[in-house]
């Protein structure tokens, strides 16, 4: 008589073998692995995450407390990569003849579609996730809006000496806008990506053109030009 339990054992013996030990950053991946358009993290159970990393369940917590954790330490990652991304871009359209404001946002747009799945957590975590989540992307949208700030002020001061009305509250308008505009987008097909772009393009224009003529140091005619070129 087959014993009950035999198809279990045979199962069981066909499944990779688990790691013995296991990192941080391979529990984050595993996870990253597991969302997208339409799964945020908050939606995962510690023993999907587990499965995925090849490890057994107890062996998550020598890592992380729980998921929570997990996904705070995910947000966390998620805001600096997407900061340095960014940070990078407008380096080098300040160096070149492309405009900041669209190769950042085309930057945006690319991580957006991205392998790495970053950017999903920071859009589907600050809307759908608990106060707790909430909160770290709060934290991460602060930093990037100081970090933009900083940009606005010495890109503007670059422009014939120009002044930006409240450019703290410019960098936060420019930040809200880009990451609705991004959470949006992850609901509609990748086609529609050069239409986003433009239109966010032009949004944030007419935003920082709004800060500078506030401030009484509106756009010349030559700057304006410019900018409708690139």
């Amino acid at each position: 008589m087959t014993p009950p339990d035999s198809h279990l054992t045979v199962h069981d013996d066909a499944l990779p073998a688990r790691k013995a030990s296991i990192s941080r950053e391979d529990l984050l991946a595993a996870a990253l692995t597991l969302i997208g358009p339409h799964r945020s993290v908050s939606t995962l159970s510690l023993r999907e995450v587990a499965r995925e990393a090849g490890i057994a369940p107890n062996s998550f917590y020598r890592q992380f407390r729980d998921m929570d954790e997990l996904t705070v330490a995910l947000i966390d990652l998620a805001g600096r990569s997407l900061r340095t991304i960014i940070g990078e871009s407008r380096q080098r359209a300040a160096s070149s003849d492309r405009s900041v404001i669209r190769l950042s946002v085309e930057t945006f747009f690319e991580q957006l579609r991205a392998d790495d799945r970053l950017l999903h957590v920071l859009l589907r975590e600050g809307s759908a996730g608990s106060d707790a989540f909430k909160q770290a992307v709060e934290r991460e949208l602060n930093y990037f809006e100081e970090e933009l700030c900083v940009d606005l002020i010495r890109l503007a001061h670059a422009d014939n000496g120009a002044v930006l009305h409240e450019p703290h509250l410019v960098a936060k308008a420019i930040t809200r806008l880009v990451f609705a505009m991004g959470g949006t987008a992850l609901d509609q097909p990748p086609e529609r990506d050069p239409e986003m772009i433009e239109q966010t393009a032009q949004m944030l224009r007419m935003i920082i053109t709004g800060a500078r003529t506030i401030a009484g140091y509106p756009p010349t005619v030559h700057s304006t030009a410019a900018h409708q070129r690139r």
